[in-house]
């Protein structure tokens, strides 16, 4: 079976991915830089605000907002310790009420509010999460720089976490065998593999868990 190739910044089939955080990947990061292949100039560096909807009841559901989109991606399965996660619905602001209450706030895993609009722009959603009480919407900030090794699509990230400075290191790939040499080659063995609503829930103190290190 010939592998498919990755292209970054491109959609492809539903990944897998290993990923975690810390303060510091300093080691992993040279290693994964002096292994990669040439990038487009375009991920050479790259950064981006956005805001995660956590959810005290979902851990299934990934939603972020960026550039006034709504993205939504879903937990597909775990094989070998890798999860799969896969596209569930993008959409722009305003967002009507029919569509937040059949679609974004059963992706939180929680009731929806009474709503009393036909939609609701950016920051009036944003306030219907700030008065629920198992929701929070957290401020992220991303400076990330992209990676290609075995044919993974890899990045080093400096992320705050409402103001808190953290390191995202990963790779991701349709080919599992091809994310576990990676997780060798840079010296990845042994550390935890984590997504960002984990990371996230653990530095804003919803699970009391310390992060890789």
């Amino acid at each position: 079976m010939v592998e498919q190739a990755m292209t970054i910044g491109e959609i492809s089939k539903p990944r897998f991915e290993f990923r975690s955080f810390g303060q510091n990947f300093d080691k992993q990061a040279k290693l994964m830089a002096r292994l990669s292949v040439p990038v487009p100039k375009k991920v050479w560096e790259r950064e981006s605000s956005e805001i995660y909807i956590l959810s005290k009841t979902n851990n299934l559901n990934n939603t972020k907002i960026r550039d006034g989109k709504m993205d939504i991606k879903t937990y597909v399965k775990t094989v070998n310790g890798l999860e799969q996660w896969n596209p569930l619905m993008k959409e722009e602001f305003p967002i009507s009420k029919s569509v937040l209450v059949t679609d974004i706030f059963p992706a939180f895993q929680v009731k929806a509010p009474i709503l009393y609009q036909d939609a609701y722009t950016l920051e009036e959603f944003l306030e219907l999460i700030d008065a629920h009480k198992e929701l929070q919407g957290v401020q992220i900030h991303k400076q990330r720089f992209g990676y290609m090794v075995n044919n993974t699509i890899c990045e080093i990230a400096n992320v705050l976490i409402n103001g808190a400075k953290v390191v995202t290191i990963n790779s991701e790939s349709t080919a599992i065998e091809a994310i576990k040499k990676t997780i060798s080659d840079v010296g990845l063995i042994g550390v935890e593999n984590i997504n960002y609503l984990q990371a996230i829930k653990r530095v804003i103190g919803w699970i009391n868990k310390p992060l890789a290190n």
